[in-house]
């Protein structure tokens, strides 16, 4: 009989953790494993991005609508519901179920819960994100497996709550095949006649809020701007920033030369035509766009934060730099202008992701953990 896994995830977008849960789900498939993917949402919300996408690839997944904060009532409903499913393990992905279901899952009988974390932000003090960060912490120390995407993430729990043993580091994985196939396909007009109008176009991915530091991307495209006189800046996204932002392109001039259209589902697609990605994050995990990007053989520029440096072999296959304000123009010039050693940096990390950081290994991995939790 195959292992039943219900993951649990409440997500607006379709970012670097629904990328990888997508992912995961799809090579435990392949395993022969049985998984669900629960995706929670606010009443009134028609279909999330995670939804369709998983819709797209034909992944086995439920809606669940509920109100917000902490839901007692719906989170017994989803225990009721799991325990009608079968569920033998929980896989919770995101601070919301993590609280809910340390505070208040119950089950007809033993059903082990693990967590990945798949990176942390650090909220202004007594901020409402603050408290959720707090509960959360305590949460996941009442858990029956904890696994983080990269080993440098121990250092941002600060925690001793977690006992050693049920403490994990998997890197996320990618499936490179899938990846490749999907950056040939086209892209919707609007877009295609942007890059065909700019040379080189830069690439920026991810939510637009404070911590992805695009607002030091567009700075630093602006001197990049006075060397390359045709290049683009694409940053790919939704988020709370998004009039800052759009406010900051135009008052520095840029509104013909940077596009911000929004959340777009083919990311691979626009890497292949693109000359750099460039990740300006304050604080980052190990981003699926990182992993994307080195399938494609994307040269990457990207801030010295979380797994990045392990998985770029500390600027051997990628360009780092320790202070995105003062040095991302320099960075970005250095790849777009050394095409011959921006070329050799791109083939070493393909090959590392190819390598090491597959959609199988990642997938394996886990379910080591699983059978460790399910027979403990």
């Amino acid at each position: 009989m195959s292992l039943k896994v219900l993951h649990l995830i409440d997500s607006g977008g379709l970012y670097g953790a629904e990328r990888m849960l997508l992912t995961l789900v799809e090579a435990q498939q392949s395993q022969g494993l049985d998984p669900m993917i629960l995706s929670a949402g606010e009443p009134g919300i028609e279909s999330k991005g995670i939804e369709k996408e998983a819709d797209r690839l034909g992944l086995p997944i439920t809606v669940w609508r509920m109100k917000p904060g902490l839901n007692r009532s719906e989170t017994r409903r989803i225990c009721e519901w799991a325990d009608e499913w079968g569920a033998d393990i929980i896989h919770s992905h995101g601070y919301k179920f993590n609280i809910l279901m340390s505070l208040f899952s119950r089950f007809s009988r033993k059903v082990p819960v693990v967590s990945t974390l798949h990176g942390y932000v650090h909220a202004p003090r007594l901020s409402r994100m603050w408290v959720y960060e707090l509960l959360d912490r305590l949460a996941i120390s009442r858990l029956d497996g904890v696994i983080m995407v990269g080993a440098v993430m121990n250092k941002e729990l600060s925690t001793g709550l977690i006992r050693p043993r049920r403490l994990t580091t998997i890197r996320n994985g990618l499936a490179v095949d899938d990846t490749q196939r999907k950056a040939s396909e086209p892209l919707p007009e609007a877009l295609e006649k942007f890059f065909s109008t700019h040379e080189p176009v830069i690439l920026g991915v991810g939510r637009l809020s404070k911590e992805k530091g695009f607002s030091h991307l567009i700075d630093s495209f602006r001197e990049v701007k006075k060397s390359a006189p045709k290049a683009g800046l694409l940053i790919v996204g939704d988020g709370m920033l998004r009039k800052d932002l759009e406010d900051q392109v135009a008052a520095l001039g840029l509104g013909s030369d940077v596009c911000l259209p929004g959340y777009c589902d083919n990311v691979p697609a626009l890497m292949a035509r693109s000359s750099a990605l460039v990740i300006s994050s304050s604080t980052e995990g190990l981003p699926i766009t990182l992993l994307e990007a080195m399938a494609v053989r994307l040269p990457v520029v990207s801030t010295d934060v979380g797994e990045i440096p392990f998985v770029l072999d500390e600027g051997y296959s990628g360009v780092l730099v320790k202070d995105p304000a003062s040095e991302l123009a320099d960075a970005i010039d250095f790849m777009l202008n050394e095409t011959e050693v921006a070329h050799r940096k791109a083939e070493r990390a393909f090959h590392k992701v190819s390598g090491e950081l597959s959609a199988r290994s990642m997938a394996e991995q886990y379910l080591r953990v699983y059978n460790g939790v399910v027979a403990s």
